[in-house]
């Protein structure tokens, strides 16, 4: 492959990984938000990317919900986020202590049906819209559950 002159040679990225506690309240939320859009930014996700805005959307509802709907007092919440540019894929993990308090299943999302579906506060159907797959999961390490959603990287 030969270089053209003035055209920069694209090189694939790693994945990558970022993982964090969080204080469950709404600062600790804003701040995931925060660090999460800075990640990307660093990884070659530039901010003002339609990429980068969908996957900071999707960590902002899914840390809101953690913090709304999973909190239970003294525990954190857990974020994950990881970029694999070889699947073009961007995954985020968020992970809570509340068992007892389920989202909908992807297939069941109906506007002012669930707690965590509303129109005021947008939730599950901002991430439903965005990401290309997303669903739940029970914590097998302990009381709690993890949301996770995929967004397909363009």
């Amino acid at each position: 492959m030969t270089k053209e002159p003035g055209i920069p040679t694209l090189t694939p990225l790693a994945e990558q990984y970022f993982e964090m506690r969080f204080t469950s309240t709404r600062r600790g939320a804003r701040l995931a938000r925060r660090l999460a859009a800075v990640r990307l930014h660093e990884w070659g996700i530039p901010y003002g990317s339609d990429d980068h805005d969908a996957i900071v959307v999707i960590v902002a509802e899914l840390t809101s919900n953690a913090v709304r709907h999973g909190h239970v007092p003294g525990r954190d919440f857990h974020l994950r986020l990881q970029v694999a540019p070889r699947l073009e894929t961007a995954r985020v993990d968020v992970t809570d202590t509340r068992g007892e308090r389920l989202p909908p299943r992807p297939a069941t999302v109906v506007v002012g049906r669930d707690p965590y579906v509303s129109l005021s506060g947008r939730g599950l159907l901002l991430v439903a819209g965005l990401a290309s797959r997303w669903d739940w999961h029970l914590r097998t390490d302990g009381p709690g559950k993890t949301v996770w959603a995929e967004y397909a990287l363009t």
